[in-house]
């Protein structure tokens, strides 16, 4: 067995004490404990794996990608499992621990306009790719379909399997939407009155960090929409508030995108009868916020 091994197979928590006493109870999946630390190293191991298996990514090439951070951990985790480069184009302004964890595998980081955001350094990467395409592997995660078949064929099926099959509602934020279109598309093929909602920043300038706000940003064409039943809009204050309350009464290090899961999971909660179960997902671990002052006061 290998790190790659290790990835998925991840516990699903009761957050008894958040969920409100007369509505629904509301399950959390615990991705923060895959390998290299997040939700990302499902889609980043199917990904990298399929090029491997296709020979799109032979031992000449380096992988590249664009990245704000927990997909190029996950990256650069492989690339040192497997023995093989890996090139990151990443905002300059993109959290400092994420920076550190890619460096510690060895991993390359090139940063691009932190202005342009996710997006500026997805073109980045393209262009070089484009440009040198004899180079690279480019898995491309924002439009490659092993991103969201990575979670239709694990994050689903552990969750439907976890909870006997009694869950309701899913809902979980977009970053590439791979976890929400995977998961959904899995869990609606297994019970088509199962509620498949998103979570969405309340503007497009907002610091939850990984998430996109899709009324304003480049759309990853793997994003089915059809899958959406509704949406929540959680502010950044409520994601981080939410993220400290993890952490103190339910004893979750959890990141900012896990709060803003998780406000919006117990609102859909609240409106819910005792019968129903509302799942979300603990994206990464409050580990890779320490620098920013997220957890000071």
């Amino acid at each position: 067995m290998s790190v790659v091994d290790l990835v998925g197979n991840t516990p699903i928590v009761s957050l008894d004490k958040l969920a409100p006493a007369e509505g629904a109870r509301v399950w959390a999946k615990a991705e923060f404990l895959n390998p290299s630390g997040s939700v990302k190293d499902r889609a980043a191991k199917f990904m990298v794996l399929e090029g491997i298996g296709s020979g799109n990514f032979g031992p000449e090439k380096a992988l590249i990608d664009a990245t704000s951070g927990n997909t190029g951990v996950a990256y650069a985790m492989l690339g040192a499992a497997l023995g093989r480069r890996v090139i990151l184009h990443m905002p300059a302004n993109a959290n400092y621990e994420r920076k550190a964890l890619i460096k510690a595998y060895v991993a390359e980081i090139f940063e691009t306009d932190p202005l342009e955001g996710s997006d500026g350094a997805f073109i980045s990467a393209q262009k070089e790719y484009l440009d040198n395409p004899d180079k690279y592997f480019f898995p491309n995660q924002y439009h490659n379909p092993a991103n969201p078949l990575a979670h239709y064929r694990s994050t689903g099926p552990e969750i439907w399997s976890q909870t006997q099959g009694a869950v309701t509602h899913f809902v979980n934020s977009l970053g590439t939407s791979g976890t929400f279109v995977g998961t959904a598309r899995y869990l609606k093929e297994k019970n088509d009155s199962i509620k498949t909602l998103i979570v969405q920043p309340d503007s497009p300038f907002h610091g939850i960090e990984g998430t996109k706000h899709m009324g304003t940003t480049l759309k990853p064409s793997i994003y089915d929409i059809g899958l959406v039943d509704g949406e929540e809009i959680v502010s950044t204050a409520e994601a981080v508030a939410m993220a400290k309350k993890l952490a103190r009464v339910e004893g979750l290090l959890v990141g900012i995108s896990a709060g803003a899961n998780v406000t919006a999971a117990l609102r859909i909660a609240a409106r819910l009868s005792p019968k129903e179960r509302v799942v979300t997902v603990l994206g990464d671990s409050g580990s890779r916020y320490l620098s920013d002052g997220t957890w000071d006061g």
